[in-house]
């Protein structure tokens, strides 16, 4: 059960509580919220969210029927039978609001204010459900942990979080994701977070937020209703992110990868063992060294602890992800042993560097999402493949005014990484195809014959969007996707790659 009450749900979302029923009271207690009518459970709490599709209003009845015992809703049962041919006879209590999805973020904003639960909220341009799974896996070590599922991330996602933990839940890893000024501002006043993460400023939605610094200043928004004993973890190796030295009083934590003297947290010593993963060397020092470990001489001085571990996810990427989770770790009071097994057992997330070994080929699944950074961190790792390279790549989405030069350096980047074939996807990605043409060419000019074998020409191809590629590779896949190769799938979410991955997993 949750510590909520009808009452308090009423009152959190300003509506008109209607009981209907001798079983149900004001002070009766409810077990769950949900937006999706399938996933009440019984004596839960549903949501009647109007989305662009789907009215759910019209699945009111059933809700109750299925053992729901309130409905927030915006229409009256009379006006729902009228529309929907619900019959108003067959409604349980209900909560009349004027915006069912405003009533939602209400309720999460008031449950969270009941809760005990340390919120650790996270954001970044890019990396953050990579993170919060390495977060939430080394917590769980010592901790019972709940984490955002999948990408729920946006003013709908975050307060079902929220509304999904339980006492029992000692710690919780929110993930809050952004595309303009105001969002995040109101996802703090929901989460409230304890401990405040920042993976990176990079250059995703530029096209409201404009430029980097704009990102900035919308990601710090985190910091409006973090906890007043809150503690902050940033990326120490962001050039955005390491010019903020005091925030709100609070003096951040740093993590990196040992190129800032700033990094309390740093992964050194890295060893790369291609799309085996990495191993390297935490140090953690000043207020990150272990609280309950002996400390090195000098009084109140405390030690400089290294904590060797292995990051089973490839790329560099990966292993300053895992020195995130170590930062957030130490806050939490967590010893070396912990961090190191936690980190070890993070596995891949679907749609973000996950790896799928088939016969034919190797598949390297990160169709979910992309911009310039996550983009340039996939090609760098398809690039520690010991096979044949095919980079699959689509159009970034949300990128302004410059869309066309960053799709450019995406291809660029891809040859000068060694990628043997590069298929560009998209309408913006043939400013990607143009560029890598330009790339290779450029190479191939200033190889010298005399000093040795000639450079090796990746193969470049283009196709206008995805239902061309797919008819390509029904009749030339072994042309396109050599045998035994490793084939990186990568665009924004919209471009729908996903449809890509499942054709070459069945044809393999």
């Amino acid at each position: 059960m949750m510590n909520l009450t009808l009452g308090e749900i009423a009152a959190a979302c300003g509506g008109k509580l209607v009981l209907r029923g001798k079983e149900v009271n004001i002070d009766s207690c409810v077990s769950s919220v949900d937006i999706d009518s399938r996933k009440v459970e019984n004596g839960g709490v549903f949501i009647a969210a109007v989305g662009e599709q789907v009215d759910g209003h019209k699945f009111i009845v059933p809700v109750f029927a299925g053992g729901g015992i309130l409905a927030v809703t915006q229409k009256t049962p009379e006006q729902v039978e009228t529309e929907h041919g619900c019959k108003a006879s067959e409604w349980g209590s209900y909560v009349l609001v004027e915006d069912t999805l405003q009533a939602l973020k209400d309720i999460g904003e008031a449950y969270r204010k009941k809760l005990h639960t340390k919120i650790v909220g996270l954001t970044g341009s890019s990396g953050k459900t990579t993170t919060k799974e390495f977060i939430a896996g080394v917590l769980s070590q010592r901790y019972c942990v709940i984490k955002t599922d999948g990408n729920y991330n946006n003013e709908i996602g975050v307060p079902l979080t929220l509304l999904r933990i339980r006492d029992e839940h000692e710690a919780a890893v929110v993930e809050m994701g952004i595309s303009d000024f105001g969002e995040m501002h109101r996802l703090s006043k929901m989460a409230r977070p304890d401990i405040c993460v920042i993976t990176n400023i990079g250059q995703s939605h530029l096209k409201d937020l404009k430029s980097r610094d704009g990102i900035l200043k919308a990601k710090s928004e985190i910091f409006d209703y973090m906890a007043e004993d809150g503690e902050i973890c940033l990326n120490g190796e962001d050039d955005k992110l390491s010019t903020l030295k005091e925030i709100k009083g609070h003096k951040p934590h740093f993590f990196g990868l040992g190129g800032n003297p700033a990094e309390e947290v740093a992964a050194e010593e890295i060893v790369c063992h291609g799309l085996e993963g990495s191993d390297a060397v935490l140090r953690l020092e000043g207020r990150a060294a272990m609280r309950n470990e002996e400390q090195s001489e000098g009084i109140g001085r405390p030690a400089s602890v290294q904590v060797p571990i292995h990051v089973p996810q490839p790329g560099m990427h990966m292993v300053l992800n895992a020195a995130a989770a170590a930062c957030v770790a130490r806050l939490f009071g967590l010893n070396g042993e912990e961090i190191k097994a936690g980190i070890a057992g993070v596995a891949a997330v679907g749609g973000r560097a996950n790896i799928i070994p088939l016969p034919q080929y190797t598949l390297v699944d990160d169709c979910y999402n992309a911009n310039p950074e996550s983009m340039r961190a996939a090609i760098d790792m398809l690039a520690l493949a010991e096979t044949k390279k095919v980079a699959v790549l689509g159009d970034m989405f949300n990128l302004g005014e410059d869309y066309d030069k960053l799709h450019g350096q995406m291809g660029a980047h891809a040859v000068e990484a060694g990628i043997d074939y590069i298929i560009c996807v998209g309408e913006a990605s043939q400013h990607m195809y143009r560029a890598a043409m330009d790339e290779a060419e450029k190479a191939e000019q200033c190889c010298d014959p005399q000093e040795g074998e000639q450079s090796r020409q990746p193969v470049i191809l283009y196709f206008p969007h995805r239902q061309a590629l797919l008819e390509m590779l029904s009749s030339h896949r072994e042309e396109l996707i050599p045998e035994g190769s490793t084939v990186l799938i990568k665009a924004s979410h919209g471009m729908e790659f996903a449809e890509v991955l499942e054709f070459l997993r069945s044809k393999a």
